[in-house]
């Protein structure tokens, strides 16, 4: 896999598959490109996908400077611009990369056609945010292990895996975060506001939300949906980190949404928390 130097940091980058269009996956916090590797082959035939490790993430460099959206929007644009892509773009995205696709589709809509956005992370809760600060703070004094350890099995539930071995890769890459970066990742979370971001995009929006997500349940995705003047909502039979927990519910979500004529309509206001099956909102 090659690297580029682009905005100053060095990224490492992958492109796969034959298709006419070019679709960008952004990766979760403390995810890596290879957190899309059981999604990637069920889309090359489609698409030629573009896959890369955000900067302070994977394999790409860590620089011990604060964090923000903008610079991994930018590193997006750039890493397209590299690559020769002049047209727009599809996005996919899960969590913070959810947020990024959405942060990039607001704020450079030339690039994107279509963002299909997994439990985006687009900002705290001022309530939150202390105790996110402090989560930070002792990243850096005492590294991740407490911290990954004890939300590994809420996060990644055995019965999502084939084997014990899969499930043990993940911990071991997640375990082999930069706890600097990790931290810087966390602050920018606390600073993030995408309230005036979101109902600024004009591009058709598919936000998806995981049945047995605890981190960001469906109740709380929707509310992001309800901001976007394209968005189609759904929930799937998954939890948090889509791509590895379900790799073909995902494949299916992004091919059904982006193959063909992309549709547009508002995502309407009602979400009851105690759902229990798959549904949709759409807008007319």
């Amino acid at each position: 896999m090659p690297w580029i130097d682009v905005n100053g940091v060095s990224l490492r980058y992958e492109v796969s598959g034959r298709g006419q269009q070019d679709l960008v996956l952004l990766h979760e916090m403390g995810g890596c490109l290879e957190s899309w590797d059981r999604v990637v082959p069920h889309l090359t035939q489609q698409f030629r996908v573009i896959r890369f490790d955000m900067r302070g993430a994977g394999m790409s460099e860590k620089k011990p400077t604060p964090l923000a959206m903008a610079d991994l929007a930018d590193d997006v644009s750039g890493l397209l611009t590299h690559l020769g892509v002049s047209g727009p773009v599809a996005l996919a995205g899960c969590a913070v990369g959810a947020a990024l696709a959405l942060y990039v589709a607001a704020r450079l809509p030339q690039r994107v056609s279509g963002v299909v956005a997994m439990a985006p992370a687009t900002g705290l809760a001022p309530d939150k945010k202390p105790e996110v600060l402090a989560l930070a703070a002792r990243f850096e004094n005492e590294g991740l292990r407490d911290r990954i350890v004890q939300r590994f099995p809420q996060s990644y539930p055995p019965h999502y895996f084939e084997d014990s071995a899969e499930r043990l890769q993940v911990l071991g890459r997640l375990l082999s975060s930069d706890p600097r970066a990790y931290a810087a990742m966390y602050r920018m979370l606390c600073a993030l506001d995408m309230q005036a971001d979101l109902p600024r995009i004009g591009c058709p929006v598919l936000v998806l939300a995981g049945q047995h997500d605890t981190t960001r349940p469906p109740a709380s995705v929707v509310k992001v949906a309800e901001l976007i003047p394209n968005a189609r909502f759904q929930v799937i039979d998954s939890g948090h980190v889509m791509p590895i927990l379900t790799p073909v519910a995902v494949a299916q979500a992004i091919l059904g949404f982006l193959s063909g004529p992309l549709p547009s309509g508002r995502a309407t206001a009602h979400c009851p928390a105690q759902t229990a099956h798959q549904y949709r909102v759409r807008g007319g």
